[in-house]
């Protein structure tokens, strides 16, 4: 009997440990304390109910008691339900306190709707505040007398709350600034001109209005630094010459192998003319024979003939030595 007592004495022990430790884990007693301490009036209900909505209480409860601090007036059920839907719920209250102590207008749906959208609503309302310089990367530009000049340009921004939302980041603002400077250094006469006064540069790019559309507004366009580059006009020259002297090459090979194939083909022309002459000079005896046995060619006429040919090779020869006279010299 005592043995049965005293296992039923654990058995219950156990189950009353359990017990409130499921009740514990269930009613964040300590943490309704710290709220109700804090002048939050949240019910024990609403915190069971977050327990069994797989809600977080303290990330509900928590910022929602430096809201009420700092004077604001949240809803429990709006924190709750910006939770749920995968928002950050302690960066859009201290967005809003911050926003509150700057005397800047954001209402809560408008901070949760930022923060949804994927920007950091708090630094937003810093970037509000506190304006923030980017400094674009190295811009190089050509100016009209072909010299180039690489330029860098620090802009000043201030967050726009009501275009966060829809609105182009940081990267469309660098890209329209390199833009504008391309465009102005293109549009100048002489690279001297945009070094002697760098600030027209930033007046004229900040005067094309490039943070429309944007979440951000330029406040400010500064040089940071102008350096000259290359001179491209001279090389672009210069390339252009080459090509034109690469061009005239071409041609003028061109010509010498149409006239080195004139050459061979006349050769070859010569050749088939003496060929030709030889083959004539092959028939002459042939001739002179069929004469002789037809009886209409004598004797006499035969020397008469040889003499002729004699003659005619002896001029063939003496000229055959001027012109070789006239190629030596």
């Amino acid at each position: 009997m005592d043995d049965t007592t005293a296992l039923t004495a654990i058995v219950i022990f156990f189950i009353a440990m359990i017990t409130f430790m499921v009740v514990a884990w269930a009613v964040p007693v300590r943490l309704w304390i710290t709220a109700y301490a804090s002048g939050v009036r949240v019910k024990l209900g609403n915190l069971i109910g977050m327990r069994l909505r797989k809600v977080h209480p303290p990330s509900i409860v928590l910022p929602m008691i430096a809201a009420t601090k700092a004077g604001l007036d949240l809803n429990v059920d709006e924190l709750e339900a910006h939770f749920l839907a995968g928002g950050d719920v302690q960066r859009v209250a201290n967005a809003l306190i911050s926003a509150d102590k700057a005397s800047i207008n954001l209402g809560f749906e408008q901070a949760a709707a930022i923060d949804l959208a994927g920007r950091d609503v708090f630094e937003a309302v810093q970037v509000s505040v506190n304006p923030k310089v980017i400094q674009t990367p190295k811009v190089a530009a050509m100016a009209k007398d072909g010299i180039q000049l690489i330029a860098i340009a620090r802009v000043t921004i201030r967050a726009n709350i009501n275009r966060l939302v829809g609105g182009a980041g940081e990267e469309t603002i660098l890209a329209r600034v390199g833009e504008g400077i391309v465009s102005t250094i293109g549009s100048a006469k002489s690279h001297k001109e945009v070094l002697e006064n760098p600030d027209a540069i930033s007046k004229t790019v900040l005067a094309k209005g490039l943070d429309s559309g944007t979440a951000f507004e330029i406040l400010s366009i500064d040089i940071a630094d102008v350096d000259v580059g290359k001179n491209i006009g001279a090389e672009l020259q210069t390339d252009q010459a080459e090509a034109d002297k690469r061009i005239a090459q071409a041609k003028a090979e061109e010509r010498r192998a149409m006239a080195v194939a004139e050459g061979e083909e006349n050769r070859a022309r010569v050749e088939e003319m003496r060929a030709r002459v030889v083959e004539a000079e092959a028939q002459v005896p042939l001739a002179i024979a069929k004469a002789f046995e037809g009886g209409n060619l004598g004797v006499m006429d035969y020397m008469r003939f040889r003499n002729i040919e004699a003659d005619t090779g002896m001029r063939g020869a003496i000229a055959g030595g001027s012109d070789r006279d006239s190629d030596d010299s």
